[in-house]
């Protein structure tokens, strides 16, 4: 995929699209600042249609934000672990202000969530999973490293998709 640009979202969150062949279907990579230094690398070496939208956010109001916009048609999670599940979560009510968006408060109770791709047994708490659960879109929690592969697994198990 080549990338085609960037931007900052109003709660400060980086945003950046990478586009593949004509055709295909929209998805969203979300990364938590911390592990998001890969990614692009990891996007630009995938061949695919369609189009890949990196959300590099803190907190969860940018991502449910995005996902309004966006409407992708699956999120993949980057986290530090691979996921194939989780428990529901409480996420403690606080105020995010890094000075460099608009402040916003956020926090509540998500639901359990089930990995979209059987690309790992194992199950964990994981809150942008539970969030994007609750907005009842497809759902895949993968590494850094593992971007590529669980996008293109994803993109090869889903009609239209590479």
């Amino acid at each position: 995929m080549r990338h085609t640009g960037t931007w900052t979202d109003i709660y400060g969150s980086a945003h950046a699209t990478f586009e593949g062949r004509a055709g295909g279907h929209r998805w969203l990579v979300a990364a938590p600042p911390d592990l998001a230094a890969g990614v692009p690398d990891q996007l630009t070496s995938l061949d695919g249609k369609g189009r890949a939208d990196l959300l590099v956010h803190d907190g969860l109001t940018p991502l449910l934000a995005a996902l309004r916009e966006l409407e992708p048609r699956g999120v993949l999670v980057v986290a530090p672990l691979a996921l194939g599940s989780g428990p529901a979560v409480t996420v403690p009510e606080r105020v995010v202000d890094d000075l460099d968006g608009t402040p916003y408060r956020e926090g509540g109770e998500y639901p359990a969530w089930q990995g979209d791709l059987p690309l790992a047994g194992e199950s964990g708490e994981n809150e942008a999973a539970s969030a994007v659960s609750e907005a009842g879109v497809p759902v895949v929690v993968t590494t850094p490293d593992g971007v590529r592969a669980a996008l293109e697994a994803w993109m090869d198990a889903t009609p239209h998709g590479r």
